[in-house]
């Protein structure tokens, strides 16, 4: 029997909820149709935009899945319905999505994974502040901590990203129209999130994360494609990065900035804590469940991840540096703390000292920017 044929799966991405990410998707089902391919809607968030919903006529709407949790019944999508529908091409708005508990998979990105492997191609919307490594520049702009987020390797398996653009002003015009939410909700949202200063912020970094896209994918064609006859050209530096992880809440911003870094100059990603025992059972409880939570982070980030046996923290992550090609290595500088007897300087100022042939990026506690 064949291997069943991955699908393909396109992204309309924007910057805020109401630039037209749903509608421009829904066209494109529209067109799909008129040439004959089998299409359905496996998940539509109308809003309520009248616009949007005329969008949907004539399509095939698969019947959400209710799911029971404390006592409520939400409605999800139905990832079994579709898959034995088994249509050519799936729509699946709000990408992002977190799936109610009790479902069968967390996230919805999750689900298309799913109807991918089946061999269904899929068309799905996201904005770009639920880029995982953009999670800590969003909250600097917009004082929102988003809590959806995906892997940034899941947009970046995607075949195809459809940058869906519209001004700053158009989209407050919209909005202050009731277009994009009913009155009161947009009265509210023009106070928070859609204040123009933000929404110009957010589109000038879906702009160059659109030419981060292109450059990665030239990139990858590069490395992949070398004519009959030639030789490959000369690689670039190999980098290689190394995050050192600790039970510190900042943390996790400091795997995000390293992760992003990596991929944009197409490096390797290490992300270390340094135990004396080699493992974190040592721990008090908090500490140990931070620790293992940023690690799980890293490794949903596909960042290889080892806890190394030291006693000396700088010492025993400069070994590894070296003894693993590191060309970088990413800090936080921790909050005042005696980390071990007769050590005057914390771990940050003496990896400082130690590697000279690396470079050190140490990413301090910034709050929020101000307005």
């Amino acid at each position: 029997m064949p291997e069943t044929q991955r699908g393909k799966l396109k992204i309309f991405m924007g910057y805020a909820a109401g630039v037209g990410k749903t509608y421009k998707m829904l066209e494109e089902a529209q067109q799909l149709k008129a040439a004959g391919v089998d299409v359905v809607v496996g998940y539509f968030e109308p809003h309520g935009r009248r616009e949007t919903i005329a969008k949907t006529e004539g399509l095939e709407i698969i019947p959400r899945q209710k799911v029971e949790y404390r006592g409520s019944v939400f409605e999800e999508m139905d990832t079994s319905a579709i898959l034995a529908r088994h249509p050519r091409t799936c729509l699946v708005d709000e990408f992002p999505h977190t799936n109610v508990p009790g479902s069968e998979r967390s996230k919805r990105w999750e689900d298309v994974e799913l109807l991918l492997a089946a061999g269904t191609d899929v068309l799905t919307t996201m904005n770009i502040q639920h880029l995982e490594s953009l999670n800590d520049q969003v909250w600097q702009i917009s004082g929102i901590r988003v809590r959806e987020t995906i892997p940034d390797w899941v947009v970046q398996q995607a075949d195809e990203v459809v940058m869906v653009d519209l001004t700053p002003r158009a989209l407050l015009h919209r909005l202050q129209r009731g277009v994009v939410y009913e009155r009161q909700k947009a009265n509210s949202a023009l106070k928070n999130f859609f204040r123009e200063s933000t929404l110009v912020a957010l589109r000038e970094m879906a702009l160059r994360q659109a030419a981060h896209e292109v450059e990665h994918r030239m990139m990858t064609d590069e490395r992949q494609f070398v004519p009959a006859g030639t030789a490959p050209a000369s690689p670039r530096k190999h980098h290689r990065i190394l995050v050192l992880v600790s039970p510190n809440p900042k943390s996790a911003m400091l795997i995000r900035r390293a992760k992003r870094v990596s991929d944009f100059i197409g490096a390797e990603c290490f992300a270390v804590a340094v135990e004396p025992s080699g493992d974190l059972s040592g721990l008090p409880q908090p500490e140990r469940e931070s620790l293992e939570q940023h690690l799980n982070f890293a490794r949903n980030l596909h960042i290889e991840t080892r806890v190394l046996e030291g006693d000396d923290v700088a010492s025993t992550v400069v070994d590894f540096g070296r003894r693993n090609q590191v060309t970088q290595i990413y800090l936080t500088r921790p909050a005042a703390r005696t980390w071990l007897p007769g050590l005057s300087r914390d771990p940050a100022q003496r990896i400082v000292g130690m590697a000279k042939d690396m470079q050190i990026v140490i990413v301090s506690d910034r709050e929020r920017v101000n307005e």
